[in-house]
């Protein structure tokens, strides 16, 4: 089994260990004193920004200093895409900590059931019988967005108890009708439960904070930031004109962000929008930041 590739292009010593963000593990709670922070502008520049556009967007911000949030169409059902890989990775991180599975545990590729074009390689390296830890696949799915990782942790994992999974987190969009759809607040629910995840076992909870900010594909919330800056996301983008992001910004007033677009013509044009929105976002918090 060929396994170099994989292990030798993503599996790395976890930044957060090394080099450590002050975020990671320790963003706050919601502070008092912040909940009279008024988002009308940022919510309205967007609007006027998405508005000149003939793609559909869902947007959900959330600041997590005040707990202040707004939404955009942020019940609307859109094509989650690779974006149900972040609550996917969230759940195995879960059933490690409570001991329902672990790391070293190994799922064996079964080609009529697992294979998918698109991202990832082990669409090039799998082969029927192979098996991979789900330290390996959960890594695979959220740094290269590996498509046949994510099927390979959903059979293993059993679809029902996934969704139950998410509904449990507070998720109302479902897979409705068995179809993979999402919504901008049911993302942004997720990102929270990551975040507080994160903050009960900093152990498991960074090193998929880590996963997550270090991605092959990083131009949606990241793309117009400082490079200094943390971004904790998943993209998820289809051909038929859909470019998403989810995730958690770390910079001085930390946030969740999460904006869909669907009828997309080309989707760097869609994730070039995403991160001219992200960049509202931080440019907002960070004038917040300097007034403290």
């Amino acid at each position: 089994m060929a396994l170099g590739i994989c292990l030798g292009l993503v599996i790395k010593p976890t930044q957060a260990q090394s080099q450590r963000d002050p975020y990671y593990g320790s963003w706050q709670p919601v502070t008092v004193s912040d909940q009279g922070v008024d988002y009308t502008t940022l919510k309205r520049q967007m609007e006027e920004y998405i508005k000149e556009k003939q793609s559909a967007f869902a947007i959900y911000f959330h600041d997590l200093a005040s707990g202040a949030s707004f939404g955009i169409n942020e019940d609307k059902p859109m094509v989650a895409a690779s974006t149900v890989k972040l609550p996917m990775a969230l759940y195995i991180n879960h059933l490690v900590v409570q001991g329902k599975a672990h790391w070293h545990d190994r799922v064996s590729y079964q080609k009529a059931t697992d294979y998918e074009d698109g991202s990832g390689v082990l669409r090039y390296e799998a082969k029927d019988g192979d098996t991979y830890s789900l330290r390996v696949l959960t890594n695979l799915s959220v740094t290269i967005s590996d498509n046949v990782a994510y099927r390979m942790l959903a059979r293993h994992v059993g679809r029902p108890n996934f969704i139950a999974f998410m509904q449990e987190l507070g998720g109302r969009t479902v897979y409705p009708g068995g179809k993979n759809l999402t919504t901008a607040r049911d993302l942004a629910t997720y990102v929270r439960a990551l975040l507080d995840f994160a903050h009960r076992h900093p152990r498991e909870g960074e090193r998929l904070l880590d996963d997550l900010a270090h991605p092959s594909f990083h131009v949606g919330l990241p793309g117009l930031l400082p490079p200094e800056v943390m971004v904790a996301h998943k993209e998820g983008d289809l051909d038929e004109g859909v470019a998403n992001d989810c995730g958690v910004v770390f910079c001085r007033r930390p946030y969740i962000l999460v904006v869909l677009s669907s009828g997309v013509k080309d989707t760097r044009e869609g994730f070039a929008d995403i991160a001219r929105l992200s960049k509202m976002a931080y440019d907002f918090q960070e004038s917040l930041a300097g007034k403290k």
